[in-house]
C-alpha cells in the first residue's frame, strides 16, 4: 500500500501543466467517420537489408508518392557507418525534408499516437511510420527497436496492415498487439505528406499539430498510464521523454522532472538495448549535471555489443566530459561521434567548437 501510494504521489508531483496560456493538455480525439478497412495502393515493398530497418522503411514509404530509388541511398545518408544501430525519427524527417529535393513530399514526427488517429491518417491517404519496441520469436534475440510502415486497417479483423521490412509486405498485426509495443517508444509516429496537403494534414492533427500541444498531450496521457501501471518503466520513461521535449519552451524546469521520471524508469528496469534508440537520459541528466550518470549510460553502451556504433553514445559523453573539464577526452568522444555518422550536426559543431578552442588557447 505504501508502494502504491508512492507512486500516485510521484505522478502527481510530475503532473505540472505550465502557466502558459494555451498549452494545457487538451482533448486530441477526432471525429471523423472512416470506412470499416482502408489500404493504400502503390507501395511498393523492399526487405531491409543488414542492420537498415530504417531506410528501407522510409525508402518504402515515400515509394507511394513515386519514388524510385532503393534503401541504399537512405542509409548512405542516414547511417554511413554500416553498423550504426539506430536511426532516429529525427533524422529520417531530416532526410525526407532535406534529401529527397525530386519529390514535393515533407515529414513530420510526433508523440502519443492513437490506433484512431492512424485510421484517420491512413483513410485520407497519408502513409504513417510508426516506432515500436520489438521481440520476435522464439525471443531469443531480446527487446529491441523497430519501425513499421502502416499501410491499411481492418475493424472487422481489429488489425493493422503493415509493410515490416524485416517480416515481410501486408502483414497484419492486432490492435492491441501494436498498442502493446508502441507504447515502448512513447507511441512515436512520423507522417509523410505532399506539401500542397499541409494545412489538410494539421486539421487531422487537431491539437496534435503543434509541436509543444502534442508533447503536453503525449505528457498527460504518459502520466495516466503510470496511475493505472505504476511499475511499467516505459511509462515512466514516456513522461521523461515528453518532458525532454517540452524543454526547449520550458527549459531547466522540464529537464528537472525529466530525470525524475527516468530514474523511476530505470528502477523499474529498461531493457538493455534502450539507449541505442532514445537519448532523452542523456540529455536530461547533463542539463542538470548530472555528467557521472551520463557517463555511466554511455559506458554501458559501450559494453553492450552494440552501443560502440551508436553515435549519439559519444556526442552526449562527450558533452558530458566537457562539462566535467576532460577537454581532450570530449574532443575525442565528439570525433568518434562524426567519425561514426559525418551528418550529425551536433557532433560536427561541438567537435568544431571545441578544437577552435583548444587551438586558440
Amino acid at each position: 500500500m505504501k508502494r502504491v501510494y508512492r507512486y500516485l504521489l510521484l505522478v502527481a508531483a510530475l503532473a505540472v501543466f505550465f502557466p502558459v496560456s494555451g498549452v494545457l493538455a487538451q482533448d486530441t480525439t477526432i471525429t471523423q467517420t472512416v470506412p470499416p478497412s482502408y489500404q493504400l495502393n502503390g507501395v511498393t515493398f523492399e526487405y531491409q537489408g543488414w542492420n537498415n530497418c530504417g531506410p528501407a522503411t522510409l525508402t518504402n514509404a515515400l515509394t507511394y508518392f513515386g519514388y524510385a530509388d532503393d534503401q541504399n541511398r537512405a542509409a548512405g545518408w542516414l547511417k554511413p557507418n554500416n553498423e550504426d544501430k539506430n536511426v532516429s525519427p529525427s533524422q529520417m524527417v531530416e532526410f525526407v525534408n532535406n534529401q529527397v529535393p525530386e519529390l514535393p513530399v515533407q515529414a513530420i514526427k510526433r508523440y502519443g499516437g492513437t490506433l484512431d488517429l492512424l485510421k484517420i491518417l491512413l483513410s485520407n491517404n497519408f502513409p504513417v511510420i510508426i516506432e515500436a519496441g520489438y521481440d520476435p520469436p522464439p525471443h531469443d534475440l531480446g527487446w529491441m527497436g523497430h519501425y513499421l510502415l502502416v499501410i491499411g486497417y481492418d475493424e472487422s479483423q481489429r488489425v493493422l496492415i503493415t509493410h515490416d521490412s524485416y517480416d515481410g509486405p501486408n502483414l497484419n498485426y492486432e490492435y492491441d498487439y501494436i498498442d502493446g509495443f508502441w507504447l515502448d517508444f512513447n507511441r512515436t509516429y512520423i507522417v509523410l505528406y505532399e506539401t500542397v496537403r499541409e494545412a489538410e494534414l494539421m486539421t487531422l492533427l487537431g491539437s496534435d499539430a503543434d509541436p509543444t500541444q502534442n508533447a503536453l498531450n503525449a505528457l498527460e496521457k504518459a502520466r495516466q498510464e503510470a496511475v493505472e501501471n505504476p511499475t511499467d518503466p516505459f511509462v515512466w520513461f514516456n513522461i521523461g521523454s515528453s518532458y525532454v521535449e517540452l524543454a526547449p519552451v520550458y527549459q531547466q524546469q522540464a529537464y528537472e522532472y525529466a530525470v525524475t521520471a527516468y530514474d523511476e524508469a530505470r528502477k523499474h528496469g529498461l531493457p538493455w538495448r534502450m539507449m541505442w534508440y532514445q537519448f532523452g537520459p542523456f540529455e536530461a541528466y547533463n542539463a542538470v549535471g548530472r555528467y557521472t550518470d551520463t557517463i555511466a549510460l554511455a559506458d554501458a553502451n559501450l559494453n553492450d555489443g552494440g552501443g560502440q556504433w551508436v553515435e549519439e553514445t559519444f556526442y552526449y559523453a562527450g558533452v558530458a566530459r566537457e562539462n566535467l573539464g576532460e577537454t581532450q577526452r570530449a574532443l575525442d568522444n565528439y570525433q568518434q561521434a562524426v567519425f561514426l555518422n559525418p551528418n550529425f550536426h551536433q557532433a560536427r559543431e561541438a567537435r568544431d567548437r571545441l578544437q577552435a578552442s583548444l587551438s586558440t588557447g
